[in-house]
């Protein structure tokens, strides 16, 4: 009687890990962003200010927010809209379940302010993009030159 109480036990014991198992593997079908960064670039800055522009990807289920940046560029990086050709700072971007935040020129964009170096064209700075439920992404952004601009696609 010994044996089968210990098989039931084991039994019982490896179907609960498989179910809490399976509660766990989310794979994209909606439970957590899945966020990716793509066309990255910085303008060479011409003085002591500079901008940077990308497009977070979410192709989860869950939106995100985008809540800060950090760069060894700059201890001063900030988040700004730009609405009716007025800048402002926020604190936050949302990046939509299935869809994308975009920092581009004329609009959103990321502001660093007293930068320590002047970045040349074709070198790459690094960022940290913070979130408020994924891990954050290190993103090189390529500078490019000054009128730098890519067409929407």
């Amino acid at each position: 009687m010994n044996r089968r109480r210990a098989a039931l036990a084991c039994a019982l014991a490896l179907t609960t890990g498989l179910a809490l198992a399976g509660c766990s593997s989310d794979s994209g079908s909606g439970g957590e962003p899945e966020l990716k960064v793509v066309g990255a670039f910085m303008p060479q800055p011409v003085s002591d200010m500079a901008a940077g522009f990308l497009v977070v990807q979410n192709s989860g289920g869950t939106a995100d927010r985008l809540t800060s940046v950090t760069s060894p560029l700059s201890d001063d990086v900030t988040i700004h809209e730009t609405k009716n050709q007025k800048m402002r700072e926020v604190s936050s971007f949302e990046v939509p379940a299935n869809g994308e935040l975009d920092l581009e020129r004329g609009g959103s964009h990321i502001m660093f302010m007293k930068l320590k170096q002047k970045p040349k064209q074709g070198e790459k700075v690094s960022v940290e993009l913070h979130f408020e439920k994924a891990d954050p992404i290190t993103v090189d952004l390529p500078v490019k030159e000054t009128t730098h601009n890519p067409k929407k696609q």
